[in-house]
Formats: C-alpha cells, sequence, structure tokens
C-alpha cells in the first residue's frame, strides 16, 4: 500500500479492496484509572473490532457511540463497519491492517516488552519507551496532544520542554498548564508527541499537515488505531510506539509494544 496522504484515503483504499472480510466481533470497554501520586482518574471507553487474529480499537469521548453497536455490527461485513460512526470506522480500520500485517511480523518492528508490575511502573516503562522516539529532544519544545502525565515526565527526563495539549485536562499533575488549543501548541514546538485518539476525533489530518508545514517530526503513540498509525510512517509520520490490544492497562503481566521509526527497511 502506498503512503497515504490523510486518514480519507487510506480509509478509501481499503473500501475499494475486493473481498473485504466480516468483522467477527465488536466490543466495548469502558475503563478508568488513577495513577498513584496523581489527583486525576483518566476515563477511557474503547471500541474494539475483531477480524481474524487481530484486534483494533478506538478511543471515543462519552455519548460519541452507544454500547449496542456491539450487537448490531458484530458479524456483518467490514465494509459496513467502515462506514459507520468515526470510532467504529478507526477500529475496523485498524483490524484490517493488523491482520494483513501483524505487528509482530513486522520487520521494521522493535518490540519493546512492557515488565511485570504496578500500573505506575507499567506506565512509566511505556512512556519512557515512546519518548526514546523523539530526535533529539533536549533543549527542544515537545507539544503533547493528548496528555498523560508519566509521558510529560519521559518528555522532561529526556531535556525536553512539554507543551501540553489536552481536551479534557485543564493542568498536569504538576500544576502546569494545559492548553486546549491545538493550533497554539503545533505553531509553537519544534517536535510533535500524539496520541493515536487523534485518528478517531478527526484531529489526525491536521496534526499531520502542520506537521508538514513546518517539517515537524511528528511521534504518534497508539492505542486507537496502531496499525493505521503505522501506515503513515514516512509519510509525515517519523516515529510510532504501537500498542495493539490488549494493552499494557488492563495487564500486569509483560507485555509488548512496537517501535517503527522512518527509515528503517522493511
Amino acid at each position: 500500500m502506498s503512503h497515504p496522504q490523510t486518514l480519507d484515503t487510506l480509509l478509501q483504499s481499503v473500501l475499494d479492496t475486493p473481498d473485504l472480510p466480516v468483522a467477527t466481533s465488536v466490543f466495548w470497554v469502558h475503563h478508568g484509572t488513577r495513577l498513584a501520586g496523581g489527583d486525576v482518574t483518566y476515563l477511557n471507553q474503547y471500541v474494539l473490532v475483531r477480524i481474524g487474529r487481530a484486534f483494533g480499537a478506538c478511543s471515543f469521548e462519552p455519548g460519541q457511540l452507544d454500547p449496542d453497536v456491539c450487537a448490531d455490527l458484530s458479524g456483518r461485513p467490514l465494509a459496513d463497519l467502515l462506514r459507520g460512526p468515526a470510532p467504529v470506522r478507526l477500529a475496523a480500520l485498524d483490524a484490517y491492517l493488523g491482520q494483513a500485517h501483524p505487528h509482530s511480523e513486522d520487520p521494521r518492528a522493535e518490540r519493546v516488552t512492557l515488565p511485570y508490575g504496578t500500573p505506575e511502573e507499567r506506565a512509566v516503562a511505556r512512556d519512557r519507551a515512546i519518548a526514546g522516539l523523539l530526535p533529539d529532544p533536549d533543549g527542544r519544545r515537545i507539544a503533547l496532544i493528548g496528555v498523560v502525565n508519566p509521558l510529560v515526565a519521559a518528555i522532561r527526563e529526556r531535556g525536553g520542554q512539554c507543551l501540553p495539549c489536552d481536551l479534557n485536562l485543564r493542568r498536569t499533575q504538576w500544576g502546569d498548564p494545559v492548553s486546549p488549543d491545538m493550533e497554539e501548541v503545533l505553531a509553537e514546538a519544534d517536535a510533535v508527541v500524539a496520541t493515536g485518539m487523534t485518528l478517531g476525533n478527526g484531529s489526525f489530518d491536521r496534526v499531520l499537515e502542520r506537521c508538514r508545514e513546518r517539517d515537524l517530526p511528528l511521534v504518534l503513540y497508539a492505542q486507537s488505531g496502531s496499525a493505521v498509525a503505522r501506515a503513515f510512517l514516512g509519510s509525515g509520520v517519523t516515529a510510532v510506539s504501537a500498542e495493539p490490544f490488549p494493552f499494557s492497562q488492563f495487564s500486569a503481566e509483560p507485555t509488548h509494544l512496537y517501535r517503527y521509526r522512518e527509515g528503517t527497511r522493511e
């Protein structure tokens, strides 16, 4: 598949593919977490689609989907899901791409094992692995679009000045103001780290456009749309931390994420 320019062009290329499979199952997860030492309870809702050996995922906002979609869409042709609500489209696209090219079999992928541990230990290990994808962050302004406190800390550990941006949080664990305005931090940044949620909430194409315009490194950390994020590697995205379902927060046992860097040979 050639490098896509927008999320819609990638979606359309899959819709144009003959003999698309059936979505074996569609399900919904509501998950809350408060890490030790923090004062924020992260409330995440995911819709998930299974195709063959792969699960696709997309986080969504409260009220954006009704759980009835699970009964309505399980067992339906993939094309039906790819024409559904935005979070379902993203999860279905993610499942299709993950089935076609599993992360575990991708020669470009660097597999990182997250250790057995508490939620805090595993979150710190995960977010250090993500921050490790930033090229030369020392002394540079790093826009963080989609804030989790351990990732703010990991960026600072590498010497970066974090510019946090989030639709729901107003301050970090340390009291730093969090901007609700993505355009503000994209204009100031020397590099960008963005969550896979941007793929599902309609903001990804704008992030990608601004990073291309300003020639900014763009790192995606993706539980939502991990295989979709990978598809943009080398097309404006410089690195990806792909974490397919089941996610690290759902287990204390060792699990894996897959790191990709632009220019790694297939």
